[in-house]
C-alpha cells in the first residue's frame, strides 16, 4: 500500500522507482512535482498526494516547473528529434558544432544529451549512422569506394578505418555479419530503446533496465551483428502501434518480432502473447496453460528474458497471491500498466 508517509520518504529521497506511482502537490505554493523532483522538499504538513496530474490540476495546483510533471519522463526534446531526423535523411552529412550554433543549439548541451541517452557524443552517433547507411548499401551491391564517398568520407583509407572500429573487419569481408538497428522511443512509461532486424523487432525495452547491457551482447552474439542506430521499416509500424496502445485505441499489437531464444522461452513467450489485455494471470496459472504445472521457476525465469516488453505482455502475470512481482522495467511500471489496461478494457 502507498501510505503517506512511504510517499513523503519516497519525495525525500528522490526515489525513482516510485515515478508514475503518485504526484505530490504544496499546498503553500500551489505547485505540484513528481516524487522526483529536485526542488526544496517541503514540510509534511504542507504537502498533498495525487494519484494523477489531472487530480492535482482539478484540485487549482500548477505544474512544477523544475520537473515537469505533464511531459512523459525523460522525453526526447524536439530539438533533439530535428537532428535525428535530419541524419537519417542525409546520413552522409557532418553537422559541426558551428552547425550547431547557427541552429541556436549549444553543442556542449547536445553532447551531455547524447552521452547520457546513447552513452556516446552526437559526433559518435553522426559516425554510427554515416557506417550503418555505408553497410546497407554495401549489402545492396555497393563497391566499397563509392560507398565511402557517398557516406560522407573523404577517403576510402578513412572509411575502412572507421568501418574497422565498429565491425572488427573490413568492409570487404563484413557481409557474413548484420546490423541491429537501434532506436529510442518516448513512452509516458519512460523512453525505451527499440531494436529491429530485417525481419522484425528483436527488443523493445526501457532504457533503465539493468539487463539492458546483458541482453544487447546476447542479440550482437545470436545474430552475429553491431547495434547501430538508424531507421529500419519496422519502427515505422512499432510507434504507430504503441502510440495506439498508450491512446487506449489498441489492445492486440501485429508487428512483426524477431525474438531469439530456447524452444521453451518461445513457448512461454507464445502463452504470455495469449493472456487478454486488462488481465492478469499467476505464473502458476501460465505454467498449467503451457501444460508444465510444476515449472513455474522455470517459467518465471522465461518471463524475465522477455525482450520485447508490453507487445510480449509479461506485466500481466502476477504472484499467486495477487501481489505484483517481478518485472524487469520496475513494479511502478507494472502497476502503471495494470491500472491503464483496466481503465480501458
Amino acid at each position: 500500500m502507498l501510505t503517506d508517509k512511504i510517499m513523503y520518504r519516497a519525495l525525500l529521497n528522490k526515489d525513482a522507482s516510485f515515478e508514475g506511482l503518485f504526484f505530490v502537490a504544496v499546498k503553500t505554493t500551489g505547485i505540484f512535482c513528481r516524487p522526483t523532483c529536485t526542488a526544496r522538499k517541503p514540510k509534511r504538513e504542507n504537502v498533498v498526494f495525487y494519484k494523477t496530474p489531472g487530480e492535482a490540476l482539478t484540485h487549482g495546483f500548477r505544474p512544477c516547473k523544475v520537473c515537469s510533471p505533464l511531459e512523459m519522463p525523460a522525453m526526447t526534446p524536439d530539438y533533439i528529434k530535428k537532428l535525428i531526423k535530419e541524419i537519417n535523411s542525409e546520413p552522409s552529412r557532418k553537422i559541426k558544432d558551428y552547425d550547431l550554433r547557427i541552429r541556436g543549439l549549444e553543442p556542449n548541451k547536445i553532447r551531455r544529451w547524447f552521452r547520457k541517452n546513447h552513452n556516446m557524443t552526437f559526433q559518435s552517433f553522426q559516425r554510427m549512422m554515416r557506417i550503418n547507411n555505408a553497410f546497407n548499401l554495401m549489402q545492396t551491391g555497393e563497391k566499397v569506394t563509392g560507398t565511402a564517398y557517398e557516406s560522407g568520407y573523404e577517403s576510402v583509407s578513412g572509411f575502412n578505418s572507421s568501418f574497422r572500429n565498429i565491425f572488427n573487419d573490413t568492409p570487404t569481408k563484413s557481409k557474413i555479419m548484420s546490423v541491429i538497428n537501434i532506436k529510442r522511443i518516448d513512452t509516458p512509461v519512460g523512453p525505451m530503446y527499440a531494436c529491429a532486424t530485417s525481419k522484425g523487432i528483436c527488443l523493445f525495452d526501457f532504457t533503465d533496465r539493468r539487463m539492458l547491457e546483458t541482453e544487447f551482447k546476447e542479440l550482437k552474439k545470436y545474430f552475429n551483428a553491431v547495434i547501430l542506430p538508424g531507421e529500419n521499416r519496422h519502427f515505422t509500424k512499432l510507434e504507430k502501434e504503441i502510440e495506439e496502445y498508450f491512446g487506449g485505441k489498441r489492445k492486440t499489437f501485429t508487428i512483426q518480432l524477431d525474438t531469439p531464444g530456447t524452444d521453451f522461452q518461445k513457448s512461454v513467450w507464445e502463452v504470455l502473447k495469449a493472456i487478454p489485455y486488462g488481465t492478469t494471470v499467476s505464473y502458476k496459472q501460465q505454467s498449467v496453460r503451457l501444460g508444465k504445472p510444476s515449472a513455474v521457476r522455470a517459467v518465471a525465469s522465461a518471463n524475465g528474458h522477455n525482450r520485447v516488453s508490453i507487445i510480449i505482455p509479461c506485466h500481466r502475470v502476477i504472484g499467486e497471491d495477487g501481489t505484483l512481482t517481478g518485472y524487469g522495467g520496475g513494479l511502478w511500471r507494472k502497476k502503471w500498466l495494470l491500472d491503464f489496461e483496466k481503465e480501458n478494457t
